[in-house]
């Protein structure tokens, strides 16, 4: 399906001349590999780089995935249809998983947005397609956790606490975390299995606590878990921090520690940023490389990647935009992909 744009002002596409460097490194912490809040990403572009003027360039990119990735991929999609519109780029929210499974894998999509890294069973299906799938960290997230804004008593969980109430057969009531807390029944709404954020919610938080609880509201549409939290003071939803920040204001969030004896860390961009918050996370795109081939994927991509730097990225989709490292080690394996 076509999705419909943000309506917002769109910026000039750049083209940015980028320093030759990679981003070394784990991923416990998104600071080395994110930018600053000094990177803006607004180069002005070289007109004389030999790219098309918006005009010459046309045909369709189809970009599947996470519901975390999508408002990047829409509002990428906004900025690079004005420079260049005669390409169709269809956006669909599908959940990581989902995308991978129903969509890329088998070669219906040309890039795949995802919340976590691409598992070995999907990228065997891939393969089994003849679809290549090309890694790119894009951004940050911090995934946060929330609560209705008339719950009162609860302000920090560990990671051992949310396990207990997200894992199987473990928690039923806010009381059986803390006694002092009501004996209400949970009220749950998270992604739905297919997302990329259910599996990483699973394999970092719930963890050893067992399999992810399944009798709760699974939704790839986070203003349903928003609404969910708005109607039950004992409700309790997890999402990408983004869709958190679009709502602030009709939902809380809680913070969170990874064991009891370590200090409660609030979601915020700043803190994904510098590692201070426990739930930080990298986000992707995979474009596939037979996709890559065409030009239309292919400048997409290309602009897809040379604005990920930007400040709006923060400024307007709440994310963590990538470094200027991260960003062109991207940019290299994107120009050795179409130049193979």
């Amino acid at each position: 399906m076509r999705i419909d744009g943000f309506g917002r002002s769109v910026e000039s596409a750049s083209r940015r001349k980028f320093i030759a460097a990679t981003c070394g490194g784990g991923m416990v912490a998104l600071g080395g590999c994110l930018s600053s809040d000094g990177d803006t990403g607004d180069d002005s572009r070289n007109d004389d780089e030999g790219e098309s003027d918006g005009t010459e360039l046309n045909g369709e990119v189809v970009v599947t995935g996470s519901s975390t990735v999508f408002p990047i991929s829409e509002a990428m999609r906004n900025r690079f249809t004005e420079v260049h519109p005669n390409v169709t780029v269809r956006v669909q929210s599908t959940g990581s998983g989902g995308g991978f499974e129903d969509h890329f894998c088998p070669g219906d999509a040309d890039i795949n947005a995802a919340s976590r890294p691409i598992k070995p069973s999907e990228r065997d299906h891939c393969t089994g397609n003849d679809v290549s799938p090309i890694e790119m960290r894009i951004a940050g997230d911090a995934l946060t956790v929330a609560v209705s804004t008339e719950n009162d008593w609860a302000d920090c969980l560990s990671f051992d606490q949310l396990a207990q109430i997200w894992g199987s057969g473990g928690a039923e009531t806010w009381a059986d975390i803390d006694p002092s807390w009501p004996d209400e029944q949970f009220e749950l709404y998270g992604p739905d299995t297919t997302s990329g954020t259910y599996d990483w919610f699973t394999t970092n938080v719930v963890g050893d606590a067992g399999p992810h609880r399944s009798d709760y509201v699974g939704t790839e549409d986070d203003t349903i878990i928003v609404q969910g939290l708005e109607d039950s003071q004992y409700a309790m939803g997890y999402f990408g921090y983004g869709y958190y920040a679009e709502n602030a204001d009709r939902v809380t969030a809680l913070r969170v520690k990874r064991t009891e004896s370590d200090d409660c860390g609030e979601p915020s961009l700043q803190a994904a940023r510098n590692g201070s918050y426990p739930m930080a996370r990298p986000l992707f795109i995979y474009p596939a490389e037979e996709a890559l081939q065409r030009e239309p994927v292919a400048e997409f991509v290309r602009f897809y990647l040379e604005n990920s730097t930007a400040s709006w990225i923060a400024e307007d989709v709440n994310y963590v935009p990538s470094s200027d490292e991260q960003a062109d080690e991207n940019l290299q394996a994107l120009d050795s992909a179409v130049n193979s």
